[in-house]
Parts: structure tokens; sequence; C-alpha cells
């Protein structure tokens, strides 16, 4: 994909697309249920939202990264 192509505003919503998919699968899990996006089991998933942070980076745009860890602070034994 050819993410220099897009707008600013356009690269944003996508990237909040990403996180709004995986903040829903999240929900899913900890309801007992199947993922629908299954965003963290997805390669392509967490390599389009690199894609887009680099893009949204070098225009200098501000955004929060996303959290991928679930909030873990160190990796588990």
């Amino acid at each position: 994909m050819e993410y220099d192509a897009f707008t600013d505003a356009s690269l944003k919503m996508m990237y909040e697309a990403v996180r709004g998919a995986l903040e829903a699968d999240d929900e899913f899990e900890a309801n007992g249920e199947e993922p629908k996006f299954r965003v963290r089991s997805t390669a392509e998933w967490k390599r389009h939202a690199s894609n887009l942070e680099a893009e949204i980076l070098k225009r200098g745009l501000q955004i929060d990264i996303i959290d991928w860890t679930r909030g873990q602070s160190e990796l588990p034994l």
C-alpha cells in the first residue's frame, strides 16, 4: 500500500480503525468469545499499523501509539 498517497486525516483514521479492532477483539476475548478481527494473531494487522505509524511520524503528526502488550510492563517468565 502506498501510505504516502493518503491524506493526514486518512492515515489517522486507518490507524484508529486498527486500534478499534484490537480493542474489540480484546473485549470479545474478555467475554470468553473468539476475537472477530484476529488483530493479535494476524501479522498483517501489526504490519499495517507499523506502516501507518511510520508515515504518520514521518509527517510529524501526533498520535497515541497502540499498546500491543495489553498493559504488560514486562515479559512473563
